[in-house]
Order: structure tokens, then C-alpha cells, then sequence
């Protein structure tokens, strides 16, 4: 178990790095930080020079891998870090200088226990891209066909379980001064940030999510995911065909190809929205450097690491919320919010929905050039304090995704109205899940399957299965230990061992004298 000074003292040496690119400067001066934590960041920026501009994005790719990974997650919080730190934190990419490739073929032969040429017939030694996480080569397999192989760093497996460490240690005592910082629930950030990093360290999960979206999009015209070959792939190695495309962020190359580029805007934004809202099952990294455009116009995307699952209740209600924000039913909206669970129920509707249509609103009928979907994000987190709505983390990939996605289409077409381009697809979605006709579908198919388990059903009544509310049911976080309570142990402890000491003492001395006599 770590210790607590090995935990501040990490913190400490991450702190005096954000001190140096300015990023502690708004923790400071923003009223609702525990005084602890002020008086933690003066002391970790003491002595160093701040730039009159902070660099978030700086800051966490020169603290390391799992920072990087972090900051891209926070980046998805501006009302955990702020408005100007997550639109810098959007910034951060994801890259860092290659590992040799004798590494790389080490771990390539350790982790199959295989020689190299047992299973590629050549491995291109410069990398065509390396990560936090892992780094990328092209290959040619021992049939001929050309793949890229994706290796894992070595050491970066336990890199991550030390930060995360120490991660899950300051979240729990930033959540126990209550107040704001237990309404951001920065134990539960932590913990789905564990999960997802520990997803991407196993590559046969990121081969099934893969495959999974594949079989999810099959019918979908305009997107497709590759092939994974699963004869080479294993938790330290994934292998997948090689796509031949155009970087979707290359518009003049794009161009040149002749592609209608706001018709890839529009495939981008719909299949992202039949990912979410359809399949319940999305890819959660769509930035420019996953995506390519084949000869065809066909989108392809690479990288699924990090992937977002909804459950349908969920869907359902995005799909609502999406359609009333489009129609400017703000009612409907807020009534949402509260079936969810989202908002407390001492708080009034109509309060709330007057609130989102000052959100809502001005984005209807604009182009995304002047107002834009990661605008309207901030405006709701803005209100979500004055209502107490806690976080929803199984939403959390969702809003940065849809920031994501919006960056692209607007590169490809700077004109691209994301509501307009929404509107049809979610209208459709609502009409054939909650029209009558689908209502009624779907209580006859349920009502036969309750009668054919209606005889399990009776012999477990024992079992219970309350209503969950909007969000599912959140990940266990695991138990950390208080510096306080720690404190607290140890004053209690110290008197049993000075009684103990002095009992011991007299027993001693009582020996010593009878030996003595």
C-alpha cells in the first residue's frame, strides 16, 4: 500500500510542473477550492516563473502518459477545470517520442513467444505513430497481406497503476471536503478514467470492441472499421489490415481526390449519432488522426481504446432531449432531466427549462461557424450548478465525443448546421422507438417474454431489482484511507503502545528483581 507522503510528494512534483506552465494559476484564485488544496498548490508553485498564459495541454504531456490520458478526459469537464482549461486541454495530443524498435520487437516476441518472422514477414522499424500508449508500424504477414501492428510500451502497464494510484488518493480527499468538490463526484471521474485506461493497456478489448462496432455498423452505408486478424493479435499486440486512405483532416488532399467534403461532414456527424443513439455503442476518439477517407468517400475509422456504451433507457432519453433541444420544446426537455434523475426534484421544471432555453435558443437555425454543440456544452454545465445536478459520468465520453466530431465536420464544412444535420435522424429515431405503433411492438414482444420466464420468475421473487434512475448504477470506487483518519489511528494507537511499553516495562523490571532476590 502507498503511503501518503509518497502520494503528496507525487503530487507535489506534478503540481510545480503545472505551476510552470501557469496551469495552477485558476485552482488558486476559484472560491469553491478547499483551503487545503490552496494552501497544497501555493506551496507546489513556490519559486517557479508562470507564464502570463497557461498551457494546460503543456503541462499534462510534459508530466507524463497517464496524464495526457487524464487531461484528455478532463478536457470534458469545464466545470471541473474551468471553461479556458478545457478548451486548451481539446488541444492535447496524444503523442510522444518512439521507443526503439528493439524494444518493440521484444515485446513482440515475449508476449507470442514466437520469433518476429514466425508471424511477419517484414515490420517496418520506424513507427507511423506512437502514442502515450503504444506505438504503430506497418507490416506485411507471413501471407503477404499488409497490416499495422500495435505494441504496447514496455513498463507502461505499471507506469499507469502508479499514477492512477495516487490519482484515486487525492480524488477521494478532495471529495471528503464536501461541498462543490463532492457535487463533481471527482472519485467517480477517477474511477471510469481507471476503467477506461485499463480497457485500452488490453488490446483483445480493444480487438472485441472493434469487431463489435463492425457487426453493429455493418449495414451502414459511408463508415466501416477494420479487419481485425486475430491470429496476431493478443493483450500486448493488436494487428489489423492496413487502411489506404487519406487523413480525413487533409481538406486540399481530400479536394484534389475529388470528394464532396460537407457530404463527409454530414456521414460523420450521422454515423456518429447511429453509433450513440441506434447501437447504444460508439467510438469514443473520433479526432482527426483516427479517421480516413477511402477512394470510395467511405469514412474509416482506427483506434477503438476508448469506447462509449449507453443503455437504451439512456438513448431514449438523449435521443428527447436532442429532439426538443432541435424543436425548441425546453419543457419536455427539463421534464426529462427530472424522470432522470438528473436534477433533484425539489427544484421546479419550469425554472429549468427557462434555463435551457436561455441555452438553447440563440444555437437554433445558426450555422456551427457562429455557435456551435461544445458551446451549447458549456452553457449547460454553466446551469448545472444553480440546479445541483451531480455528474453523469456514462455521459462524459458522449459530450466530448459530440466536441470531437463537431471539430471535424466544421473543418470539412465550415457551414455545417450540426441541429439541421441532427434534426431527421432523431426525429426518425423517436418516431419508430416511442411512436404507437413501436409502443405497442414492443409491450407485446415484452409481455411474451415475461409469461415464458414467468416460472423462473416465481422460483426467485426473493430477487429484487429496484429502478435505477437516469444513470446507471456507477462503478465501485475503491476505499482510500484519510490522512486524517490515518491521524486519527495513530493518536489512538499511541497510548495502547506506551501502556503496552510500560507494562512490558514493569513486567521486566518485576523479573529483573525477582532474579536479582
Amino acid at each position: 500500500m502507498t503511503r501518503p507522503v509518497t502520494h503528496i510528494l507525487r503530487l507535489l512534483g506534478w503540481g510545480r510542473t503545472l505551476a510552470g506552465y501557469g496551469a495552477l494559476r485558476g485552482i488558486e484564485r476559484d472560491p469553491s477550492t478547499p483551503d487545503p488544496v490552496r494552501r497544497l498548490v501555493r506551496l507546489a508553485r513556490l519559486g517557479t516563473r508562470q507564464p502570463a498564459q497557461p498551457d494546460y495541454a503543456g503541462a499534462f504531456r510534459a508530466i507524463g502518459p497517464a496524464a495526457i490520458k487524464l487531461g484528455q478526459t478532463l478536457a470534458t469537464r469545464p466545470d471541473l477545470v474551468g471553461d479556458e482549461a478545457a478548451r486548451n486541454l481539446l488541444s492535447l495530443q496524444d503523442s510522444l517520442p518512439p521507443v526503439p524498435y528493439a524494444a518493440i520487437e521484444q515485446v513482440i516476441e515475449t508476449s507470442f513467444n514466437r520469433p518476429v518472422e514466425a508471424l511477419f514477414r517484414s515490420v517496418d522499424p520506424v513507427p507511423v505513430g506512437a502514442a502515450s500508449i503504444a506505438q504503430v508500424h506497418r507490416a506485411v504477414t507471413t501471407d503477404g497481406r499488409d497490416v499495422a501492428v500495435k505494441v504496447l510500451r514496455p513498463g507502461i502497464s505499471e507506469r499507469f497503476r502508479r499514477d492512477i494510484d495516487t490519482y484515486e488518493w487525492a480524488a477521494a480527499h478532495l471529495e471528503a471536503f464536501g461541498g462543490e468538490a463532492r457535487r463533481l463526484r471527482p472519485r467517480l471521474v477517477i474511477a471510469n478514467f481507471k476503467r477506461w485506461t485499463a480497457r485500452e493497456l488490453d488490446f483483445r478489448r480493444e480487438a472485441a470492441a472493434a469487431s463489435e462496432l463492425a457487426q453493429a455498423m455493418v449495414a451502414v452505408e459511408g463508415f466501416r472499421v477494420p479487419q481485425i486478424d486475430w491470429d496476431r493479435t493478443n493483450s500486448r499486440v493488436l494487428t489489423s489490415e492496413w487502411i489506404d486512405g487519406i487523413k480525413i483532416s487533409d481538406t486540399d488532399a481530400l479536394r484534389a481526390a475529388g470528394h464532396d467534403l460537407p457530404a463527409l461532414a454530414s456521414t460523420l456527424v450521422l454515423t456518429f449519432l447511429t453509433q450513440a443513439i441506434t447501437a447504444g455503442f460508439f467510438h469514443a476518439d473520433m479526432h482527426q488522426g483516427n479517421l480516413f477517407v477511402e477512394p470510395d468517400g467511405t469514412i474509416v475509422a482506427i483506434d477503438f481504446g476508448i469506447m462509449g456504451r449507453i443503455d437504451r433507457q439512456a438513448r431514449v432519453w438523449l435521443a428527447e432531449i436532442l429532439y426538443g433541444l432541435t424543436t425548441g420544446d425546453y419543457r419536455r426537455v427539463a421534464e426529462i432531466h427530472f424522470e432522470a434523475q438528473y436534477v433533484p426534484s425539489h427544484h421546479s421544471v419550469e425554472e429549468f427549462a427557462t434555463a435551457l432555453r436561455a441555452v438553447g435558443e440563440p444555437m437554433r437555425g445558426k450555422p456551427v461557424s457562429e455557435l456551435s454543440v461544445g458551446q451549447m456544452l458549456d452553457g449547460l454545465f454553466a446551469i448545472t450548478r444553480e440546479f445541483e445536478m451531480q455528474t453523469q459520468p456514462h455521459l462524459l465520453l458522449l459530450q466530448k465525443t459530440m466536441v470531437m466530431v463537431e471539430g471535424v465536420a466544421t473543418q470539412l464544412d465550415p457551414q455545417i448546421n450540426m441541429w439541421e444535420v441532427a434534426g431527421p435522424f432523431v426525429r426518425s429515431w423517436v418516431r419508430d422507438e416511442l411512436g404507437p405503433e413501436a409502443v405497442i411492438a414492443r409491450r407485446l414482444r415484452e409481455g411474451a417474454e415475461t409469461l415464458a420466464r414467468l416460472p423462473a420468475l416465481l422460483r426467485r421473487l426473493e430477487e429484487l431489482y429496484p429502478p435505477r434512475g437516469g444513470a446507471p448504477e456507477p462503478p465501485p470506487v475503491p476505499k482510500v484511507e484519510l490522512i486524517w483518519e490515518r491521524r486519527r489511528r495513530q493518536r489512538r494507537t499511541w497510548p495502547l503502545v506506551l501502556a503496552a511499553a510500560a507494562g512490558a516495562g514493569a513486567a521486566w523490571l518485576a523479573a529483573l528483581q525477582g532474579f536479582i532476590g
